[in-house]
């Protein structure tokens, strides 16, 4: 596109195409790009009362360069670049690193959601409510949203651009509030029998491929019922990566922290504190470093393994080096006391802030859970029952001790909702539960895009809340690498997932029925090993025996025994015979372990 001379008339500046010809909108200016449309083919009349407006356009035109590509991208854009250098400024400088004023508004928004989920915390201690305060927030959090969107969307917006510096932050560092339990699984586990771990690992790759079907053809059915066309999500904002600037900070702090500790281990006044420095920044950079190496590394060591690798390999050069020994330093890792906080205290302590985020991806994705609703609540509803009665079932029938089938129950549920779940109920071990958590997380990271391949869920919407239902965020993560389409469905239902189990768990009647449940799979279990020995019958979940096959067996003085010492009667209606019924079965298993 060439320029007009000044004698020629200045709305002549283009040809287009060879029927039409274009005329420069008068309100162009030189810092603003010019809007061009076009005319039929006729003859354009210089204007002379626009004689300076039209010199003005004519200079500004022929400044342009002569590439007629060039001259109608390149205003737009200078202005895209005079308006985004602005916004940007407070957000990153030029070398990619955060901004005074950047750093400012994530510690503020950071800032209020850690505080408020603390006086949450602090409040339903106080009233002795045992509902997780976090969800509760969450619910707080999103009706306000939709509630600012119904009446003053310009307030919705700003309340979620205003909490997105914090969200993101979340998000990009969200595996790390995982890994404390990994660090200290050594611990976990020390009472865990190895027979008692076996069945714990058969529960956890059986349950999570059991979940993973079930959700993936729930989804799949309800498809095919309702006949919703896939639309596309809204854009979800990822996290920048890590800087070199960063690596070199946390190595910083874990070589002078860790020097410290070894000159003076009470320098911070207890040894937790003073390890608390070099064994955050260990767990970080284990992190970091992970999560650059390359894929197909990844596949065998995944960024969450080699943080926690990392951070046990620092626990270890400690104990060492100081004779503390490593199992005093993996303590002061994970105190679990509020005055006396470790690095995994830190960690997860944003876990009830992740619960409150979940509110900011849920509204973002209003659109997308409102047409997919049937497919996506149906499924979450059936795969989260499904995987809390299966794991208490399952765990009855192969045997595995009440305690440890209580702590995994949570299984396919994200860390920070895991352990709401399961101090609803007594005599749990938590590390094992948020341990539980994220193998299943990471089984499901390694396995579910060939498993849901061999299975034949190809849908999104099926591979989404599938991966999620199974493998909650760590499944989530390693699918939406490589399937962006499935993504929201993943998001959508990781948190949903988790929301779903602790809302039906906070129910007594329903932590009844998986108590229930497991006594039910043990009698299955007992009616078949004492086909021979003890007649019994379930009837609405009551059990009645025989008093006259109890007394011609083996048996009978232990359950004569038994009822002595409650003071029943062996064979009475009525009475809870389970308690007798397990007795029992605890002897015949000790005496006669080869049935078996």
């Amino acid at each position: 596109m060439a320029a007009t001379s000044s004698s020629s008339s200045p709305c002549m500046i283009a040809s287009l195409r060879s029927s039409h010809r274009c005329r420069l909108s008068p309100s162009a200016t030189a810092t603003s790009p010019p809007r061009l449309r076009t005319l039929p083919p006729r003859r354009c009349r210089r204007n002379p009362s626009s004689s300076s407006s039209s010199s003005r356009q004519a200079a500004a035109i022929s400044m342009a360069p002569a590439n007629p590509r060039h001259r109608l991208i390149a205003p737009i854009h200078a202005a895209a670049a005079a308006g985004g250098g602005g916004g940007g400024a407070g957000a990153t400088s030029p070398s990619g690193l955060p901004s005074l004023v950047g750093i400012a508004h994530l510690l503020v928004s950071l800032g209020i959601v850690l505080a408020s989920d603390k006086f949450l915390k602090q409040a339903f201690a106080a009233a002795s409510i045992k509902f997780p305060s976090a969800l509760f927030g969450m619910f707080c959090v999103f009706s306000v949203l939709v509630v600012l969107d119904a009446f003053a969307p310009a307030l919705a917006k700003g309340f979620m651009d205003f909490f997105e510096p914090a969200t993101l932050f979340i998000q990009r560092w969200l595996p790390l509030f995982y890994v404390p339990s990994l660090v200290v699984l050594p611990l976990a586990v020390r009472d865990v029998p190895a027979a008692s771990g076996l069945k714990i690992f058969l529960i956890i790759f059986g349950g999570w491929f059991a979940s993973l079907m079930v959700a993936g053809y729930t989804a799949l059915t309800v498809r095919k019922i309702v006949q919703t066309q896939l639309i596309p999500a809204e854009p979800m904002s990822k996290p920048s990566p890590f800087a070199t600037l960063e690596f070199w900070a946390w190595g910083a702090v874990f070589v002078a922290s860790f020097a410290v500790a070894y000159v003076n281990p009470t320098a911070l006044g207890t040894t937790a504190r003073t390890c608390l420095p070099f064994l955050l920044a260990s767990t970080v950079l284990g992190y970091m470093v992970g999560s650059g190496l390359p894929s197909g590394v990844k596949k065998v060591l995944h960024p969450i393994i080699c943080c926690a690798l990392s951070a046990d390999l620092a626990a270890i050069a400690y104990g060492y080096l100081s004779r503390s020994g490593v199992d005093a330093v993996l303590g002061d890792y994970l105190t679990k006391a509020p005055s006396n906080p470790g690095a995994g205290d830190v960690l997860m302590g944003f876990l009830g802030s992740v619960i409150i985020s979940f509110a900011f991806s849920m509204f973002k994705q209003r659109k997308l859970v409102k047409r997919h609703a049937a497919e996506i609540f149906t499924s979450i509803a059936i795969a989260s029952t499904f995987s809390l009665y299966s794991t208490a079932i399952l765990g009855r029938v192969i045997g595995l001790e009440p305690s440890l089938t209580i702590s995994i129950l949570p299984r396919c549920i994200t860390v920070a909702l895991a352990l709401s779940i399961v101090s609803f109920f007594e005599g749990v071990n938590s590390s094992l539960t948020a341990a539980v958590v994220v193998l299943t997380g990471l089984i499901g990271a390694n396995f579910v895009q060939a498993a849901m391949d061999k299975l034949g869920l190809n849908d999104p919407i099926a591979r989404g809340i599938g991966t999620a239902s199974s493998a909650h965020g760590l499944g989530t993560a390693a699918l939406s690498a490589k399937e962006p389409e499935a993504l929201p469905f993943c998001a959508i239902a990781y948190g949903l997932t988790g929301i779903f189990g602790s809302l039906i768990c906070s129910v007594p009647a329903v932590r009844q029925s998986l108590s229930d449940a497991r006594k039910i799979a043990r009698i299955y279990v007992y009616r078949h090993i004492f086909c021979d020995y003890v007649s019994v019958v379930i009837r609405s979940k009551r059990v009645i025996l025989y008093p006259s096959v109890l007394t011609t067996t083996k048996l009978a003085p232990t359950f004569h025994e038994a009822a002595a010492a409650l003071q029943q009667p062996a064979g009475e209606q009525g009475t809870d015979s389970v308690v007798l019924l397990e007795l029992a079965f605890d002897h015949f298993v000790t005496q006669r372990t080869k049935c078996l």
